[in-house]
């Protein structure tokens, strides 16, 4: 129970962190570098899957990043860009901290109802796929919207 309670706690510091940096970052321009470094740094923790603690079922990959994926379409949906002086922005969105949050709120549930039947090693590597299948199709979707606005700069810029 402790275990779930410390999660719970991370959790929501991480998801406020988060809500925390988007709601700053829309005041800089983005850049490719800042779209696509995330999903890098956060396949790093895949490593937790070479201790057998964590090893996760086939399956179980299969689930965590199918949800992923589907959680992804929510931030997909609210991430837009804006050009602002020949400079590109995220634009704000005022459901973004919502869905956030509800998609936080969903996690925190799936946790508690999962750690009855899921040892917790297995349930943070399937909780690990489910991120990283949300943030690597989220920030590739964001990375193709920033180039193509990018490239009608260009061609602005040539014409």
């Amino acid at each position: 129970m402790e275990g779930i309670v410390i999660s719970f706690i991370v959790a929501i510091l991480m998801g406020s962190l988060v809500i925390f940096v988007r709601l700053k970052g829309q005041h800089k321009p983005v850049s490719a570098k800042k779209i696509i470094m995330p999903p890098i740094f956060m396949s790093t923790g895949a490593l937790m899957f070479t201790v057998p603690y964590f090893r996760v079922t086939p399956a179980e990959v299969l689930e965590a990043f199918v949800v992923g994926l589907f959680f992804s379409i929510f931030l997909i949906k609210t991430s837009r860009f804006e050009v602002r002086e020949d400079q590109i922005y995220l634009k704000r969105s005022k459901a973004f901290p919502f869905i956030l949050i509800g998609l936080l709120l969903i996690r925190l549930a799936m946790k508690v109802l999962l750690s009855s039947s899921i040892q917790v090693g297995q349930l943070s590597g399937m909780f690990f796929l489910l991120a990283f299948g949300m943030i690597l199709p989220w920030r590739v979707a964001m990375y193709m919207q920033y180039r193509k606005l990018l490239q009608n700069i260009d061609e602005g810029v040539r014409a």
